[in-house]
Parts: C-alpha cells; sequence; structure tokens
C-alpha cells in the first residue's frame, strides 16, 4: 500500500539511514521503522555502493511503503553518504540512524515531543542498549553505563570532552541548524564533530532518559575498523575544539592529571601551541617535580595559581567525580573554569 495517499501529508521528520553492505541487518532495521507509533515519517536510505544485497532489499521496502526513499550513491563512505541523504530530507527534523540497529517503537514519539516542549534546544538524543550481550567488552559496557547517565543538556555540555555525549544514531536535530553545520571529514569521528560544533555554536542538545535504540556492536563496525576513530584521533578532535574555544586567546593552561589519558592530551594541544603552565598531582612522589618546564603542584595550590583555565584529563568516573567536587568546592565552576577530559 502507498502510504503517501493516506493523508499523512508532509512528514514531521526525515530519517538519514547510510547503508553500506548491510544486507544481513536493514531488513530489521527498516521492520523497526514501520513498527514507530508516530507514523509521520520518511526514510531517507542512502544506498552507499554495496556489494551485497542491501539495495535490493531497500528496494523492496520502498516498493511497499512510499515513506522510504532510496538514494544510490557511489561509495564514497559514510560522510559524503550522510550529506547527500541530508539533501534530500524534507521534514524540518532529522533523526539519524544507521543501518544495523533497532528503534524502540517510541522513539520518534518521544523525542519529537522534547524538541517540541523544549524550543531551546537543537537536537535530542537518547539512552542506548547495546547488543547482543554476549559479546560486549568490558569497555563498551563501562561507555553504555556512563553514555545512559547523562540526562540533561547540562550534563551534555560538561561530559562533551570525556567522550562523545549522545550515540550519533540516537540524534534527532533541526533540520536548518544540521543544513548550516553539515558532516564534515577532519580525520576524526564525524559524528563526536559534528555535536562539539553544536555546543561551540552555543546550541544546547538535550536527552530522553529512556533507552529508545538498540545500538549493535560487531566486530566489523566503524568504530573498530577505522582509523578516524582510534583514539589518537579522539584526543586530536578534543584538541582542536578545547583550543579553539575554552582555551582560545590563551597559551596556557592548567592540566590536572598526567597519566596515559592526560600525556595524550597534552600532546594533541601542543599542535596548537597551548602548553600546561602546571600539572596537578595527588601522588606525593611526582609533587614538586618538573615535567616538559611545568612544576608539578597538589590540588590546594590551585587557591594560589594566577587565573588559568583548567582540564582535568584522568580517565575514570570516580577520579572526575572527585577532581569536580575538589574544585568545586574551591569555587571553580565547570565549563567556565574548567573541563573534564579522558
Amino acid at each position: 500500500m502507498d502510504l503517501s495517499m493516506r493523508g499523512l501529508g508532509m512528514p514531521l521528520v526525515s530519517i538519514l539511514l547510510p547503508a553500506f553492505d548491510a544486507e544481513a541487518t536493514i531488513d530489521a532495521c527498516l521492520r523497526s521503522i514501520q513498527r514507530q507509533r508516530e507514523a509521520r515519517w520518511e526514510c531517507i536510505v542512502v544506498e552507499d555502493g554495496s556489494s551485497d544485497g542491501t539495495l535490493g532489499r531497500a528496494r523492496s521496502f520502498a516498493e511497499r511503503d512510499a515513506r522510504f526513499r532510496v538514494v544510490t550513491t557511489p561509495h564514497r563512505g559514510l560522510v559524503e553518504a550522510l550529506n547527500v541523504g541530508l539533501d534530500h530530507c524534507r521534514a524540518p527534523l532529522v533523526a539519524r540512524m544507521d543501518a544495523d540497529d533497532l528503534m524502540h517503537r517510541a522513539r520518534l514519539r518521544e523525542q519529537l515531543a522534547a524538541l517540541d516542549e523544549g524550543a531551546d534546544l537543537a537536537a535530542v538524543g537518547s539512552h542506548v542498549r547495546l547488543f547482543p550481550r554476549r559479546t560486549l567488552r568490558d569497555g563498551w559496557r563501562v561507555y553504555e553505563r556512563w553514555l545512559n547517565r547523562i540526562d540533561s543538556p547540562s550534563r551534555v555540555r560538561a561530559e562533551a570532552f570525556v567522550e562523545c555525549p549522545v550515540a550519533h544514531p540516537t540524534l534527532v536535530i533541526r533540520r536548518e541548524i544540521l543544513a548550516a553545520l553539515g558532516y564534515r571529514d577532519r580525520g576524526w569521528p564525524e559524528d563526536y564533530d559534528l555535536v562539539l560544533r553544536l555546543l561551540a555554536a552555543g546550541h544546547e542538545v538535550g536527552v530522553v532518559p529512556r533507552r529508545l535504540l538498540a545500538w549493535r556492536d560487531r566486530p566489523a563496525r566503524l568504530t573498530r575498523t577505522a582509523d578516524r576513530y582510534g583514539l589518537d584521533r579522539f584526543a586530536a578532535c578534543k584538541a582542536a575544539f578545547l583550543a579553539t574555544h575554552f582555551l582560545a586567546g590563551r597559551d596556557a593552561y592548567v592540566l590536572w592529571g598526567y597519566g596515559a589519558t592526560g600525556r595524550a592530551l597534552r600532546r594533541a594541544l601542543l599542535a596548537h601551541g597551548k602548553r600546561p603552565s602546571h600539572i596537578v598531582e595527588v601522588h606525593p612522589g611526582r609533587i614538586g617535580q618538573m615535567i616538559h618546564g611545568a612544576p608539578v603542584v597538589p590540588p590546594d595550590a590551585l587557591r594560589r595559581l594566577p587565573a588559568r583555565r583548567i582540564v582535568a584529563s584522568v580517565a575514570g568516573e570516580k577520579p572526575r567525580r572527585e577532581i569536580r567536587e575538589w574544585l568545586g568546592g574551591m569555587g571553580f565552576q565547570e565549563t567556565r573554569d574548567f573541563v573534564c577530559a579522558a
């Protein structure tokens, strides 16, 4: 049945769905979209030059349900596919989706309601459930728990330099804003880049605190195989945004933490001419030493230092929570005076 003839009219939301060699998963993905309680959608499937049966399966859905539209391109990769698909999105809102994930029936309804109620929100994500659970690595379980504790625009902003604070396949964004920003390839994760650009431009990103996406983990996922998702590329991405926004106009900053995480971020910030004036450590064996010309000082010394922005770069939620409590107790304000990174 051609659903475009059932009086649905212009869609409220365009689902932007790039697909490459997704024959094994795309049927279940598209069925989860069809089951949405909010029916006023269109789905733009960008078939990115697959070598398997992805195109045939997508067209089969489009033949039965006119809300699916298939756009074909030569294989140029994810960023190009996203931008091509965005040009075909007609609705005022764009929902991201990947061809191996599944939507909860309430996803579109709840996220559209959140954007309707929050006129100040540029975008809204949701919590996730990673699957299949039996093969899920410990690192992904930790990330899932951390991600699902982020429940407000203020937490999105505070956690932005720890990791990407919104799972990109959950994002619903106002089309006008997304069209102005577009997707870009800077050699680091395009989804993280978009979220950081949204925040840097002053936009607010909300979160529906409910697991509205089943997010598939598999050996071939890009986050495991593509160079731009390597840890060094995440550090480069964070450093670029810290340098041009939080540390703009400053050559020096205070670095809290000099473990592997802090060292990696220090190196990435050096590429932008940013050097730590002091390094804060709690380990008594390091206090009083010099590291790359920066004296190592205890946390209490921050009260006596000239006003400088503080970058707390440590792994683990517990150390970050303790640092936040310590700095808050000294009168420092997060996102204004300090940021936490990982």
